[in-house]
């Protein structure tokens, strides 16, 4: 029952928190990001929320950065958008698993080339 809550509520942080994001947060270093996932502790107390980042590492940092910082203006808005008795701990977290999708599907393709190539011979 507990872990059905939690994921429940992993869910409606994930959606407030991008709401919240794109249209409250004027931080100029936050730059194009998405929420990947939300991961809520069995006691409601701590979400880990994972985004990744479109950019270079330079952007990455200067987004975490000023995700950072905006935290606790984030959970203040989370907090009266959602009805629970604690707001949750919000941790930025970056997200690799888009990348590391797109270095494996680049190795799937190079071997598949390489596969095509030694047919033709």
């Amino acid at each position: 029952m507990a872990k059905m809550r939690a994921e429940r509520l992993a869910e409606l942080i994930k959606e407030e928190i991008s709401n919240i994001i794109f249209r409250e947060v004027k931080d100029p270093r936050i730059g194009f990001l998405s929420i990947t996932d939300v991961e809520v502790s069995g006691d409601l107390r701590n979400a880990n929320i994972y985004v990744s980042v479109y950019g270079k590492e330079e952007e990455r940092k200067s987004t975490l950065e000023g995700l950072e910082k905006a935290k606790g203006f984030i959970r203040k808005l989370l907090g009266e958008r959602i009805s629970v008795y604690h707001t949750p701990e919000l941790n930025f977290r970056y997200d690799q698993s888009l990348e590391y999708g797109a270095y494996i599907n680049k190795l799937l393709e190079k071997v598949k080339e390489e596969d095509e190539n030694k047919g033709d011979q």
